[in-house]
Parts: structure tokens; sequence; C-alpha cells
């Protein structure tokens, strides 16, 4: 996890790619006469310091809730269970949990705002675009 402050080197090559609009060109002339194409190509090792850390919890789906209820029944009552009941309920569990594995490895989703060495700024950029400098 990154901390605010903290120095970073971008992991990878980065290519950023879009429509640019010349500042102070109003945006209605733009569409009449099309935007500019453009792209950015930043190389791995560029280094900078982390200006803000955002945390983007995700949803839980219908059969995540229905794995948590059911496991945590089974965890709470099983022993009490008849074999089959507890055998059944196993079964259940056990078909829902790939959908909470799945959930545990994007359940939260960081991204950062990074200021460059060189002068840019990269707002939104996953966590793992960046390693400890």
């Amino acid at each position: 996890m990154l901390n605010v402050g903290q120095r970073v080197r971008l992991a990878a090559d980065l290519r950023l790619a879009g429509s640019v609009t010349p500042a102070g060109e109003p945006a209605e002339e733009m569409e009449e006469t099309g935007a500019f194409a453009a792209s950015v190509s930043l190389a791995a090792g560029v280094e900078g310091t982390v200006e803000r850390v955002d945390e983007h919890h995700r949803r839980q789906s219908h059969e995540v809730g229905e794995y948590l209820r059911l496991k945590s029944l089974l965890d709470d009552f099983g022993h009490q269970m008849p074999p089959e009941s507890r055998r059944q309920l196993r079964e259940q569990v056990g078909a829902l949990e790939e959908h909470w594995t799945a959930h545990q490895r994007r359940m939260l989703r960081v991204t950062v705002r990074v200021r460059l060495d060189n002068g840019f700024v990269l707002d939104d950029a996953p966590e793992e675009a960046f390693t400890s400098a």
C-alpha cells in the first residue's frame, strides 16, 4: 500500500492517449474543426511523489452475500446440524466459493495521484503502476 508523501517509481512504460484541446479555445469550436489526437509516453523508472491515495470499495454481488450468509450459518451451527443437512450446506458454500474468492481479489481498488519529477501529474492511476523508489 502506498502512502501520501512516499517516493515512487513508475513500474512499466506508460502511454497516455486521447484528444487534446488547445488552452483557451472553446469546446464548441473544437467540435466543428475536430480535436487533435495526441499521446504521451512515460518511461518505466520515472520517479515522483504520492500526493493522494484513494480506496474504492467494490459492492458485493448477490452470490457473495449468499456465500457469507451460508458460511456463517455453517460455522455457527454446522456442528449441531444433522449430517445430511451439513453436507448440503457445505456443497452450497463450495458452489459459491469462487464468487467469494474473486470478490476478495478485487474488493479493494486503490488509485493514486502522483506528481512525477518531470512535472507530469498522474491522477487516478492504479497503485500497481508504481513501486517504492
